[in-house]
This record gives C-alpha cells, structure tokens and sequence, in this order.
C-alpha cells in the first residue's frame, strides 16, 4: 500500500498529492477551455469545439429538466466548469502512476518538511526488526479518489445551495424545514445534511474503489510470470470500465448539483 506525501503545517496535515494534483487538473481544465474556444468555426468545428459543445448542452439539458431554464440559467457556467473538473480528475490516475521509494528516515522530506507518514512507517517497520526498512509514495492520483476533495466540492455546492435559499427565496426556504408539521423540523434538518454526505461520499467511494483495483492488478502483474500475463487485459479491460464510471459519476454529481439548487430556487410558498 503506497504512503502520502503528507506534511504537517502549522498544526495542519496537507496531502502534497492531493494539492500537485489539483493543480494539474485545473490547469488541464484551462487548457480544455482555452482550445476549444480559440478559433470557433460553425461550418468546421474542431474535436475540442465539439466537446466543449457537448459539454454545455448536456448541462443545458440537466438545468431544463431540474428547473425553468430562465431560473437555472446563471449556473450554467458552474455546471460545465464542475463537470470538466470532476471528469479529468477522475481520469488522472488511470494514465499512470508516480511514485518515490523512501529507505531512510533523513530523506523523507519535501522543502524541509517532514512526510510524516514515511517517517511513521519506517519507524513502524524498525519496531519490528526488520532490517530494511522502505516505503512508498504515490504522488500521482486522481484528486476525487481523496474524501477530502469530494466533500469539499459536496460542501461548496451545499453552499450554494443553501445561501441561494436562504437569500433569494428567503421565506419559502425557512418554511420548507417546518414542513408538513414543525415536528419534523430536525428530520429535515437532517436530510440536508445527508444530501451533503452522500453527495461527496458516493464520488469519492467509486473513484477510490477503481484506483485500489488497479492498484491490486499492477501488484499482480510484480509477482510471477502468469501474473503479468494475466494484468496485461485485466489492467485494460478495469481501465476501460474505470473511464465509464469516472464519466458517469461526474455526470451524477453535476445531476445532483442542479437537482439541489432546483430545489432552493424553485421553491414556492405553497410547497
């Protein structure tokens, strides 16, 4: 199992894999963004227009069904921005892997800092008398199969949400929590919260579940001659899949997005 390159900074723990990565896919997203709408064609569009095209009008279509165009309108942006965002996340880490080897404990560090968890486990590992002491370190990964970054997309679009109800649609929003009977306040108090849960956890839960299979596959194919055999159209077939379900969960949380903020912005004081 690869370690993370974690550091501790003023008494908080940050993953550099999971910031290198971040970076990586918004400056991915910038450049998707930046070609396919550099010289814009009607009569012959490039491959990145079309995408772009494609892109927007199946976020059009997911705002029309949640809600009156007109309304859902504004979050179009938002929509076609996360759903990129989300998509080559999840694709990141089925193109390769980085990762470092760490024997000793003077070389586990990054800008004089200390990887806390390759310090742990070496420590873990002379505890127990072996002689060579090693670990691992992925820096490469798709930033969704980290909790941290799927509940903080979840809780933006909890923020969204609930600032845009509370602001724009005031009165029926408090009274919604009061429905049908005010003892059923903490239930739907609770289902708010359930929504934010589910909403990062469900993304976070499929992208890491893929990444740990194909983790197994590669270690598969180190262990004997059949092995590597048999990884080489295991490997091909769980990547094939993997880009489906990356797809389809970024479809799912942009759905879900929408299905949210319908929900606040549509509201009506009879509901």
């Amino acid at each position: 199992m690869h370690e993370s390159p974690i550091i501790e900074l003023g008494g908080l723990r940050i993953d550099l894999s999971v910031v290198l990565m971040l970076i990586v896919t918004s400056v991915i997203v910038f450049i998707i963004a930046k070609l396919a709408t550099r010289n814009l064609s009607v009569e012959n569009p490039s491959k990145m227009q079309n995408f772009m095209e494609w892109a927007i009008e199946f976020v059009q279509a997911q705002i029309s069904s949640a809600m009156d165009f007109k309304k859902g309108k504004p979050f179009l942006a938002l929509g076609v921005t996360m759903i990129m965002f989300i998509f080559v996340g999840n694709m990141l880490g089925l193109i390769f892997g980085v990762v470092t080897e760490y024997d000793n404990k003077d070389a586990a560090h990054v800008f004089g800092q200390e990887l806390v968890q390759v310090t742990h486990t070496l420590d873990e590992q002379h505890a127990k008398g072996e002689e060579h002491p090693h670990a691992e370190v992925a820096w490469w990964k798709s930033p969704t199969a980290d909790i941290g970054v799927t509940m903080g997309l979840a809780l933006l679009v909890f923020v969204i949400v609930h600032y845009l109800g509370a602001v724009k649609n005031t009165k029926p929003y408090f009274k919604h929590y009061f429905q049908p009977y005010p003892i059923f306040f903490p239930i739907n108090l609770i289902e708010q919260f359930s929504k934010l849960l589910t909403h990062g956890i469900r993304l976070y839960a499929n992208i890491f579940a893929g990444e740990v299979l194909i983790g197994v596959i590669m270690g598969l194919a180190t262990s004997n001659v059949i092995g590597a055999v048999l990884s080489v159209p295991l490997l091909m077939a769980w990547q094939g899949f993997s880009i489906f379900i990356g797809a389809i969960q970024a479809f799912i949380f942009v759905v879900l997005m929408m299905v949210y903020i319908s929900q606040t912005v549509d509201m009506h004081e009879d509901h």
